[in-house]
């Protein structure tokens, strides 16, 4: 059964860090992309925030979160991991990792239709 298993958010004060973990199963990362996204209070719309292209280490990032955050993996552990730096009280929010079996591009990483398997969500809050 294919799934992706996000972890490591919390409450943390402005200008803090956190990490979040995507955990894959039933699958591996080769030649695969895998995005994160994040969803915030009253959006009904998922924002892409960044995606990793295991086939050719390729990565994308958001225009709100380049520079802060850096995206990253481990095949060994088939993980995936988003280091948040310098985080602010408008990147609270539900944070997803998803993955559609296939390579992203620059024009498709963002758009949460391109992705057909998703976590269940880790809550990210920033205050202070």
């Amino acid at each position: 059964q294919i799934q992706v298993v996000e972890s490591g958010g919390g409450l943390v004060q402005p200008g803090g860090s956190l990490r979040l973990a995507c955990v894959a199963s039933g699958f591996t990362l080769d030649g695969h992309a895998i995005g994160w996204f994040r969803q915030g209070p009253g959006k009904e719309v998922r924002e892409g925030v960044s995606c990793i292209n295991d086939r050719d280490g390729s990565t994308y990032h958001a225009n709100s979160v380049r520079g802060r955050f850096t995206i990253s993996s481990d095949k060994a552990k088939n993980t995936v991991y988003l280091r948040m730096n310098s985080l602010r009280p408008e990147d609270t929010a539900v944070y997803y990792c998803a993955t559609d079996l296939r390579p992203q591009d620059g024009s498709s990483w963002r758009w949460p239709l391109n992705y057909g398997y998703w976590g269940q969500g880790t809550q990210v809050t920033v205050s202070s």
